[in-house]
C-alpha cells in the first residue's frame, strides 16, 4: 500500500512543476501529473522487484526523487519539439 505514496508525491511533484515550468500553453495540464505519478510508481515497481523494502532509504529516496528529475527534463523536450513543430507548420501554411 505505501506505493500509493509514491503515487501521490509523483502526481503532487508533477503538478507543481507543470505551473513552475515554462511553456504550458503549449501541453495538457494533466501531461505533468500524470507523467510523474508514473515515474514515482514505476520506480518504486522496479526497485521492489529487485528486492527492496519499504525498511529502505533507497526506495523511498529514489521514488521521490524520479518524478523531480524525469518530469522537468520531459517537459522541456516536449515544450521544445511543440514549439518547433508550431513554427515549423506556420511557415507551411503561410501563417505570419
Amino acid at each position: 500500500m505505501q506505493i500509493v505514496i509514491a503515487l501521490v508525491f509523483g502526481a503532487a511533484a508533477g503538478g507543481l512543476l507543470h505551473y513552475l515550468q515554462g511553456g504550458r500553453s503549449s501541453r495538457g495540464a494533466a501531461l505533468a501529473p500524470v507523467l510523474g505519478t508514473f515515474a514515482g510508481g514505476f520506480t518504486w515497481m522496479a526497485l521492489t522487484w529487485l528486492g527492496l523494502t519499504t525498511l529502505s532509504p533507497w526506495l523511498w529516496l529514489a521514488s521521490f526523487a524520479a518524478p523531480l528529475a524525469i518530469v522537468p527534463a520531459t517537459l522541456a523536450v516536449l515544450t521544445r519539439l511543440r514549439a518547433t513543430h508550431d513554427e515549423k507548420e506556420r511557415a507551411r501554411l503561410g501563417i505570419a
